[in-house]
């Protein structure tokens, strides 16, 4: 099938397909007209990267995580659940700077409520 046929059955943008084969996640063959073309085994192959996108992995990281499906083996297998206990690592370590940070604004609106509040009382004269 060709680039916009892929695009249709995964509902992913034919710049989202380049992209992805330009960072070595996807390969196509060529026609003798320089036309990208697809076997169906691609869909699904497109349908795991979405899914991986969607847990917050970048391009890098999918990269280093696909031989685990291209060249199933313990090996990739135990690479590929190390990777992604890294990703979440960070991510666990970077919600709890969002709480952190999130915990200091409550403060400053706490701060800022009391400010207000004593604006609102007159000034005993």
């Amino acid at each position: 099938m060709r680039i916009g046929e892929l695009a249709s059955r995964t509902g992913v943008s034919v710049r989202s397909l380049r992209y992805y084969e330009e960072q070595g996640l996807l390969a196509s063959t060529r026609s003798a007209s320089g036309q990208r073309h697809y076997t169906d085994d691609e869909v699904e192959r497109v349908a795991f990267i979405q899914r991986l996108y969607a847990a917050g992995l970048s391009s890098r990281t999918i990269a280093e995580l696909l031989p685990c499906t291209d060249s199933p083996s313990r090996e990739n297998s135990d690479a590929a659940m190390e990777r992604m206990a890294q990703e979440r690592d960070r991510l666990s370590a970077h919600i709890g700077d969002l709480i952190r940070t999130r915990d200091a604004l409550d403060g400053l609106m706490v701060t800022n409520r009391a400010h207000r509040e004593q604006l609102r009382v007159p000034l005993a004269g």
